[in-house]
């Protein structure tokens, strides 16, 4: 049997065609890793995220060398936490879940793309290779702000990528000859220790101390500074760690107050008393 020259074209291309297709559906079943979430996954009733190890702070940490987990929580009608941000040159394994109804977590330009559903965690794992920003956006329906739904992902050069957490202790008011006493918490959510400097000033005063805190592990600093250094009113006051800022206001109350002195007929008004007295020892009475 002869066939057409323009036959055989045709059977070819048609031969490329069907394998391409076949190519193209298993790269994108397999090669993007795009899967299913399956009956085995772990699950997480809604109304427990707040107490869950994993979801009660929603969080990226290290767990490996150039590996990293996201927590994220999808509620109406946020993403936290907000913005994610992780290390370039890392592969980071993304846990979703929805604390109240049905959302999306879709970020364009990656293969992570999954519908988040209450009581299931997503489980997605994506690498990064090149610094940039993306997109977060819920592309199932959520309710009246859906449209306002959205986050960022920050992929940060990775010598500048740190997980460091700042807090910071302090009272709102000291009496006068008291010491004004500052505690620092630092955090560090990195394997290799963190050797930084504390910066903190408060009016007129600067401190830097020093401080080592190892991978995985909490530091507390003391930071004292006497209240007669310091006029009496308001001070504000910075403590710095590595770009990472708490600021605040403690106020050194006046003398006399705190029960020091106490006015002399008990009626709580001591300028009225001050007066009468001074009227009376001008009149010489």
């Amino acid at each position: 049997m002869k066939i057409h020259a323009y036959e055989k074209l045709w059977l070819v291309a048609s031969m490329v065609l069907i394998v391409g297709f076949i190519l193209t559906i298993t790269y994108g079943s397999v090669g993007l890793g795009i899967t299913m979430i399956g009956d085995d996954e772990s699950t997480i009733a809604p109304d427990d995220i707040g107490d869950d190890d994993r979801f009660g702070e929603p969080r990226v940490e290290q767990v490996g060398e150039d590996e990293y987990e996201a927590y994220v929580i999808a509620q109406t009608w946020i993403f936290q936490p907000d913005p994610i941000e992780v290390p370039a040159d890392s592969e980071v394994t993304f846990y979703v879940t929805s604390s109240d109804v049905v959302h999306g977590f879709s970020i364009p330009g990656t293969n992570i793309n999954t519908m988040v559903i209450p009581g299931e965690i997503a489980q997605l794992t994506v690498e990064f290779n090149e610094p940039g920003e993306y997109g977060i956006i819920c592309n199932e329906y959520c309710g009246a702000g859906h449209h306002d739904m959205e986050s960022e992902l920050i992929v940060q050069p990775e010598d500048e990528f740190d997980l460091t957490e700042l807090t910071v202790e302090a009272p709102e008011s000291v009496e006068p000859g008291a010491d004004v006493e500052l505690t620092a918490t630092i955090e560090n959510g990195e394997h290799e220790p963190l050797e930084t400097t504390v910066d903190t000033e408060i009016s007129n005063e600067t401190i830097q101390q020093d401080i080592t805190v190892e991978g995985d592990s909490t530091e507390n600093i003391s930071i004292t500074v006497d209240s007669e250094d310091l006029d009496e009113g308001d001070h504000d006051w910075t403590v710095s760690v590595d770009g990472y800022e708490e600021t605040g206001t403690v106020t050194v109350e006046p003398q006399g107050t705190g029960g020091n002195e106490t006015d002399s007929d008990g009626d709580g008004d001591d300028s009225a008393d001050n007066n009468t007295n001074e009227t009376n020892g001008g009149g010489g009475t």
